[in-house]
């Protein structure tokens, strides 16, 4: 399939939305040797990370024109989704296979050259992006490398922490591990999770954890109860309604604890403290820390002035600090925009459209964006909070009287529960056809 600009641009603000309508396997398909597909043949784009993003762009490119050789390039052999895994933490849905996609699909069905490999280094002054498996050339970059941590504002939490406190706030073994320490935990214990300040990954995210686990603990552990020790002063996302849910549901099991840093963790005391005074016990600890931009972003320059984000061109999605290197994702300032996987889509399809157009030389064409956020309550309720986005004076603002956040009676929450799970499955296999 070719998809030409025009044809593009009529659909950009609205392909996304086709999800509404409904955060393992074999290794992915490789054509030919690494070598092979490390030395460049003619103009390319190397994408940088396989999720939300980043595979969207590399297929968009590739399907807008096929002269331009796209590598995508991402350390896994597989994606798992953080939007839904929430769910497999509170035990309502039994594995990972539901939340994990390959990339062979986009090898076989649009030429996409995959290069499993952990980026290294990028150098924007020779156009190199440095790799475990050698070094590519390109002539237009897309980074989309997703959050890391802020540890140095965290005092104790490392590595090792995580193996016994986890965050889970980056899907896969870390999610696989929380699930187990709840499943483990004797009824009558204590959770204690914790929230950075925002901006960060999924605005509701944290909250809907909360949901999930309460579930869990109401359902299999009744005499148990989580605390959430949040930085912000009170809930960032779609408040009054999870409050509403909170009170409904999980009177008795669930605590919401507002303006509460946590600046260190004890692990051999399993405790956190808050604001290196008070120390919250638990028996099960989640630690959410605070987060900026993947590290590459961070080696390469991307970063602005706070060290932590990308700042961007509203309608390319080019970073402001590095010529011909463009930013998507959690990653970017994206204006109004949240940093939520339905945001990464929306970049990734305007980036894709303008890399095309700067690498043959037409016209560029402004943001038309879309997010949509679930966040579930119980097994099958949820809220929603959605949003329409445009450029206006550079910068990428909200468009007046459009979107919105789901009924405050909760009238709709069901047939949002049958609205998610569609999202999901069209977004993923948006993301890996």
């Amino acid at each position: 399939m070719t998809l030409d600009r025009r044809s593009f641009i009529k659909i950009l603000g609205s392909a996304s939305g086709v999800a509404l309508a409904g955060c393992a396997g074999a290794p992915a398909v490789v054509s030919g040797s690494a070598n092979e597909m490390l030395a460049k043949t003619g103009r390319r784009v190397v994408v940088v990370g396989g999720g939300y993003g980043g595979t969207i762009a590399a297929k968009y490119i590739r399907m807008m024109d096929k002269s331009i050789e796209v590598v995508l390039v991402e350390r896994n052999d597989h994606f798992v989704s953080c939007p839904f895994s929430n769910l497999y933490i509170g035990g309502i849905i039994k594995d990972l296979t539901p939340l994990t996609i390959k990339y062979d699909k986009l090898v076989s069905n649009h030429g996409v050259k995959f290069v499993q490999a952990e980026v290294t280094a990028i150098d924007p002054a020779t156009h190199t992006v440095v790799t475990s498996k050698g070094t590519l050339t390109y002539d237009r970059l897309v980074v989309s490398p997703g959050v890391d941590f802020r540890l140095e504002e965290m005092k104790g939490y490392d590595d090792n922490a995580m193996q016994v406190m986890p965050h889970a706030w980056k899907a896969g073994p870390q999610t696989v591990l929380l699930r187990k320490q709840l499943e483990a935990m004797k009824d009558g214990g204590t959770v204690v999770m914790s929230a950075p300040l925002a901006p960060y990954r999924c605005p509701p995210g944290p909250y809907e954890r909360a949901s999930m686990i309460s579930h869990y603990l109401k359902q299999h552990k009744p005499k148990s109860k989580l605390i959430l020790l949040d930085a912000n002063p009170d809930v960032t996302s779609k408040g009054p309604l999870f409050k509403k849910g909170w009170k409904e549901n999980y009177a008795g099991i669930f605590e919401y604890r507002g303006a509460k840093k946590v600046t260190e963790v004890d692990v051999k005391g399993m405790a956190v403290l808050v604001e290196g005074l008070e120390d919250v016990k638990g028996s099960v600890i989640n630690v959410i820390p605070p987060q900026r931009a993947g590290r590459v972003a961070v080696a390469a320059g991307l970063v602005g002035d706070d060290k932590n984000w990308c700042p961007v061109n509203a309608t390319t999605f080019e970073s402001t600090k590095q010529k011909d290197i463009h930013v998507i994702g959690d990653a970017c300032i994206a204006g109004a925009m949240p940093k939520s996987g339905y945001s990464a889509n929306s970049e990734a399809k305007v980036c894709a459209a303008n890399v095309v157009a700067l690498m043959n030389g037409k016209e560029t064409v402004d943001l038309s964006g879309i997010n949509v956020c679930y966040s579930y309550i119980t097994d099958d309720q949820a809220i929603s909070v959605a949003g329409v986005y445009t450029v206006k004076d550079g910068k990428i603002v909200g468009v007046p009287n459009s979107g919105g956040v789901s009924p405050a009676d909760y009238s709709m929450a069901k047939t949002e529960a049958i609205y998610a799970h569609s999202w999901l499955k069209n977004i993923l296999a948006e993301m890996s056809t």
